[in-house]
């Protein structure tokens, strides 16, 4: 019997589309908006880090470079940064099937990068 896909929590970091943009990973994936669900439009890069992490979640960004630095900080969050550019549907994909090979735990305390090509 095949096993049942994991649903990981997500963060989407201010500057990333509206979950509704990723249809296929929010229909397979808890996903929140640090802006538009949590209204914390604003706040700091460690600021967002700590919301993941108190909510075990795995922020999505374009901002790698800041967020990379933090993703080792903690085992309750992760980061998976994601290139500049890349369309809603595009994204939606390569999120949806980076997700489906990883296991409850295996993007926690790392960074994980996903890009346009």
């Amino acid at each position: 019997m095949p096993r049942k896909p994991y649903r990981h929590k997500l963060l989407l970091d201010e500057g990333l589309y509206l979950k509704k943009a990723l249809p296929r990973t929010n229909s397979r994936h808890d996903i929140k908006h640090i802006k538009h669900d949590l209204n914390k439009g604003g706040v700091s890069d460690k600021k967002v880090y700590s919301i993941a992490n108190k909510n075990k979640r795995i922020i999505v960004t374009y901002n790698i470079d800041d967020f990379k630095k933090l993703a080792r900080e903690s085992p309750n969050s992760g980061v998976i940064g994601i290139s500049q550019g890349i369309p809603p549907d595009q994204l939606d994909k390569k999120l949806s099937a980076l997700l489906s090979k990883k296991t409850p735990k295996s993007l926690y305390g790392k960074y994980a990068p996903l890009s346009k090509a």
